[in-house]
């Protein structure tokens, strides 16, 4: 079936990156951009950082000359983050960044902010502009703090380098981790979407196949009796006015059928003949009436023969049997040149099977390639068995006539 994929609407709507809403800033960018449930974490943990710097720098300082100067920044500094919804967000970043800056070599306790922010510059950038953000901090909370005590501790050195350094690649691992999770389901839809089309084409392919043996086994037979009954009419004509009219009357009666016929197949029903009250054995009346009507105008005696007790075998199965039992009297009136043809339905415990017997000349060693514009009878049969879990097998020997044998498991009636 060819139309337009709705996996891959599916696929793109999936691999479309939303836009941001306008209270909250493009922070898809960096490696912690999708985390959405860091964002009230980030706010409370800088609020509270901030809030307890500054009251560090009081109780340690008390309301001195510079109070003025740490407080106003410490409320500079809040007032930048939180307008982080009205400015773009590397702008936002990088004033925040710089009030921190100078707030922190103002009062070295508001080092501690310097963790947030971290974590906020992963967000907004990409990674490796985040990581030199992250150094700055880094280098300028060690001088601030060295400042502070008069004196180079390796603790204070080493301590907010290694916090800063496994905290990236904590969070640099955590983006390959969900950038490869999300491959695997681009390459899952993508199979997904490849697998529907691979049934969808298979359900066209099983779909033509079908209606080609529907085709062949209602309208042409069919129409290959009409032939028939036509051309018996035209020879006889002159001398047989009567029986002329009786082949063309036969030859009208199956133009019905066969017009019924192909209405029931476009309706997907079963043949005429097999509709019978329901829980009814329909198949055995369905091939009296086939072998007699064929027998009426082929110049073939066709015998019927049923053997066990008859079933109902479920619409699939007895339309298979009457079609098979029909395409193969058809090519015994058409082919073999026989005299005789017995059709024997057999009803066993685990199956049912339907031979087609004739004494005409039987097939060719070596056939002759097919025309292409003939049926595919034999080749339809064989599929529409299949399809049922049955089988067919074709014995012939030149001038010994031809068997055919098909054969349907009862479990699936």
């Amino acid at each position: 079936m060819i139309r337009s994929r709705p996996d891959q609407a599916y696929h793109r709507l999936h691999m479309t990156t939303s836009p941001p809403r306008p209270s909250t800033p493009a922070w898809a960018a960096g490696i912690l951009g999708r985390a959405n449930g860091l964002v009230t974490v980030l706010h409370a943990a800088f609020v509270v950082l901030v809030v307890a710097s500054a009251v560090r720098y009081l109780s340690g300082h008390g309301f001195g000359d510079q109070a003025p100067w740490v407080l106003t920044g410490a409320a500079v500094l809040l007032a930048t983050y939180a307008a982080h919804r009205f400015l773009p967000s590397q702008v936002w970043l990088a004033v925040l960044v710089l009030v921190w800056f100078g707030l922190a070599l103002l009062a070295p306790s508001f080092a501690w902010c310097a963790v947030p922010l971290s974590f906020v510059a992963l967000r907004v950038l990409p990674f490796w502009p985040a990581c030199a953000v992250v150094a700055g901090m880094v280098a300028t909370t060690v001088v601030t703090w060295t400042r502070m005590t008069d004196r180079l501790d390796p603790t204070i050195v080493l301590g907010p380098v290694c916090v800063a350094v496994l905290a990236v690649g904590a969070y640099r691992a955590l983006e390959r981790d969900a950038l490869a999770r999300q491959a695997l389901l681009d390459d899952l839809s993508a199979a997904q979407g490849d697998l529907a089309d691979a049934q969808h084409q298979a359900g066209v392919l099983a779909e033509r196949a079908r209606l080609s043996r529907e085709i062949h086994d209602s309208v042409a037979q069919g129409l290959s009796s009409i032939n028939l009954l036509l051309q018996a009419a035209d020879r006889e004509w002159e001398d047989r006015p009567a029986a002329a009219r009786q082949h063309a009357s036969q030859a009208a009666t199956t133009a019905r059928d066969s017009l019924d016929e192909v209405r029931r197949v476009v309706r997907d029903l079963a043949p005429a003949q097999l509709a019978t009250a329901p829980g009814e054995p329909a198949l055995p009346a369905a091939l009296q009436q086939t072998c007699e009507r064929l027998a009426e105008h082929g110049g073939v005696e066709v015998r019927i023969q049923v053997h066990g007790t008859p079933v109902p075998l479920g619409p699939e199965i007895e339309t298979a049997l009457l079609r098979t039992a029909r395409g193969a009297l058809a090519n015994v009136l058409e082919h073999a040149d026989a005299r005789t043809a017995v059709v024997t339905l057999t009803y066993q415990p685990d199956a049912v099977t339907l031979d087609v017997r004739d004494d005409g000349r039987g097939l060719p060693v070596d056939p002759p390639v097919s025309e292409p514009d003939r049926g595919r009878g034999l080749a339809g049969i064989r599929d529409r068995l299949q399809g049922l879990g049955g089988t067919l097998i074709l014995e012939s020997e030149p001038g010994e006539g031809t068997a055919l044998a098909a054969s349907v498991p009862l479990e699936h009636a």
